[in-house]
């Protein structure tokens, strides 16, 4: 509960050392093994998702309702929004034919109003 606690607190979307770090100042004798394992874990049940991270370190994200991510190339960081129109975006035929869409999130790319200062 600890780890979930944390991931729900944190207002980011932060990395399994994040967390783990955090974690281990109350509890010392935690390994990041079992905050990673419980993460992925998480994860795989639906009560958190993975982040799209670019060649970076695996992120997780407590919120799991329809939404889109911001990602800034120069920091690493990965903002939340919702818009409707996104949420609505048809998906082209022929994926449709290959696959079974479960999902549909926006990532926009570029450079966060902090970096561009």
């Amino acid at each position: 509960m600890v780890i979930y606690n944390e991931l729900l607190n944190s207002g980011a979307h932060p990395s399994a050392d994040t967390i783990y770090r955090v974690v281990k100042r109350e509890f010392p004798n935690i390994s990041y093994d079992t905050v990673n394992r419980t993460l992925l874990t998480f994860a795989d049940i639906g009560v958190v998702d993975v982040v799209e991270t670019f060649g970076g370190a695996k992120r997780f994200d407590p919120q799991v309702i329809p939404h889109h991510h911001l990602h800034c190339t120069q920091c690493g960081q990965v903002i939340d929004f919702y818009s409707q129109d996104y949420d609505d975006l048809m998906v082209p035929e022929s994926i449709i034919e290959q696959f079974q869409v479960l999902s549909k999130r926006v990532v926009l790319t570029g450079i966060c109003e902090s970096c561009q200062k």
